[in-house]
């Protein structure tokens, strides 16, 4: 059996970081990690070929190639998995789909002509597929039982040899799925469960064993959406990643998402600088405290945020954050509120985005049920779609604050001011790597960037004081600092598209919309809880 893995194509989004990719001779961030673990599920007796259309398109010999084409994709991929379901029917093909997206919406993959969903989670479901394939079965669904969720214990090493390694710029592992707390808008809770599981310190070490062993020697980022969501499985790992690092000479340098709780457990951050790790994403939302409450994500209530972001800040992890404007009953003026925190926490980088009722969550059933859903709900949605639902305030409030939020926080000085007062107080990291000589695609993306920032822009004065400001005062965290003054390149660009974007949608909604007061909310709390 000839399988075809093939990965549909992003937008632009906040992480496609095109411009800086470019500079280093690399396409894609991220590889396409759900893909590679399903090609070690499926039989190893099959052949595989797979094909990342962010990296390259499919060729003719691919498509002839393949007995069965199998696609996964996230919401953002919408269009092209539409495109490409197309493409591989055409050509007589079958097709198999799978993944987030058609996970939460299955009836949009199986009306654009795919055969078989494989849908949950694949140990579950992948073993039902190989069963209906091998009876020689032309299509079939395939689904967990409710509550249903795999022994993540038991799931094999990833296909890391079927990338193109040179087109990325990290890799990707994954420890643990499922996330313990229970935001409304959040999709995790809902695809992977509220319990989390994670895989044994020895599985994890395998397979970076196997990506050392294929010679990769840069960044790899733990995709756990909460990778600190059962802590002490964690340290677990983290006790024996750290040795794993030593013994092999720090050949990764690491960075994950994880709740801002993680601040509380200084033992934990100790032992993740010391395995390497150098950046941190945390779900802030807002600093609005009702309407965190309102979205029941109330580990962000429970103490300073501020505090926090400092002291994971202060321990040696970068700060990323993301942020979210629209939730019911924000008052005005919460772009304004996010642009100040941003600015007093130092955070450099921040995803910011319009709230989005993603399918089949917990806001995305309350709306329905209010009768709040717009047409087109589950389109493709990313920084740059406006708000699927009514808002409790207008529509082109919310739009206005969030364009005029997100131009200010990426304005080139503000953002490199930003970048020098967190790298200033970034504690240093707790491990030392073997020196080595920059490679010449690396001398060259250094130059691309001290000439653009430091000669050509008028943050040239800027750039070369707080570059020396940064080495004379905290020299360990030069070469990190640079290169995120080198993301500048990509937020200059992507702020305008947003503006464009943003702003396109909401003049054709203002002008075909009827006109939609926006729902009144006394207490936003309280009409949450009487909705459910």
């Amino acid at each position: 059996m000839r399988i075809l893995l093939v990965y549909p194509l992003f937008p632009k989004t906040f992480w496609s970081y095109e411009k800086i990719l470019e500079l280093v001779n690399r396409k894609v961030l991220l590889p396409p990690l759900g893909l590679i673990t399903v090609a070690a599920i499926l039989p190893q007796s099959w052949e595989f070929k797979l094909v990342d259309r962010n990296v390259r398109s499919v060729t003719e010999d691919e498509w002839d190639w393949a007995d069965v084409v199998i696609f996964s994709a996230m919401i953002v991929q919408k269009q092209d998995l539409i495109d490409q379901i197309g493409e591989a029917k055409r050509r007589g093909k079958l097709v198999a789909v799978g993944g987030p997206y058609p996970t939460s919406v299955p009836d949009v993959p199986q009306t654009a002509g795919a055969d078989f969903l494989i849908l949950d989670e694949g140990e579950i479901t992948l073993p039902m597929f190989i069963a209906a394939v091998q009876r020689g079965d032309k299509q079939g669904v395939f689904r967990a039982g409710d509550g249903e969720r795999p022994d993540v214990t038991t799931t094999p090493v990833p296909r890391f040899d079927l990338l193109e390694f040179d087109a990325y710029d990290s890799m990707s592992v994954q420890f643990s799925r499922g996330c313990p707390f229970q935001c409304e808008f959040c999709d995790i809770i809902v695809l992977y469960g509220r319990k989390p599981r994670t895989k044994t310190p020895e599985q994890l070490l395998k397979e970076l064993d196997y990506l050392y062993e294929l010679g990769w020697r840069r960044s790899v980022f733990m995709v756990d959406d909460n990778f600190i969501g059962n802590k002490r499985n964690v340290k677990l790992l983290l006790q024996a990643l750290k040795i794993w690092q030593q013994e092999h000479q720090y050949p990764f340098s690491l960075n994950t998402e994880a709740s801002v709780d993680l601040a509380q457990d200084q033992e934990m951050m100790d032992l993740m600088v010391e395995c390497n790790f150098n950046a941190v994403f945390l779900g802030i939302e807002t600093p609005d405290e009702e309407s965190l409450a309102m979205t029941k994500k109330f580990q962000n209530t429970r103490g300073s945020l501020a505090d926090a972001v400092e002291a994971i800040t202060r321990t040696g992890l970068r700060v990323m954050a993301g942020f979210i404007i629209g939730f019911d009953g924000e008052q005005k003026g919460a772009g304004d509120r996010i642009v100040r925190f941003v600015e007093q926490t130092t955070i450099p980088t921040t995803t910011f985005a319009m709230l989005q009722a993603l399918p089949n969550t917990a806001l995305w059933h309350r709306l329905e049920r209010e009768g709040r859903l717009r047409d087109g709900k589950d389109g493709n949605i990313n920084q740059t779609t406006l708000i699927n639902f009514t808002p409790t305030r207008p529509l082109a409030d919310i739009a206005h604050e969030y364009v005029d939020a997100f131009w200010r926080i990426y304005e080139p000085v503000t953002y490199l001011n930003r970048v020098h007062r967190h790298f200033l107080i970034l504690g240093a990291p707790k491990c030392k790597p073997p020196a080595k000589l920059p490679s010449l695609v690396d001398l060259r993306a250094l130059a691309i960037v001290c000439w653009r920032q430091g000669f050509v822009r008028e943050t040239r004065w800027i750039f070369w004081r707080h570059l020396w400001s940064i080495l004379r005062n905290n020299p360990a965290v030069f070469e990190h600092y640079l290169a995120v003054c080198a993301h500048n390149e990509h937020f200059m660009e992507y702020r305008q598209i947003v503006k464009d974007e943003i702003e396109g949608q909401l003049q054709e909604f203002l002008a075909n919309e009827p006109s939609q007061p926006p729902v009144e909310v006394d207490h936003p709390v309280e009409a949450m809880a009487q909705s459910v």
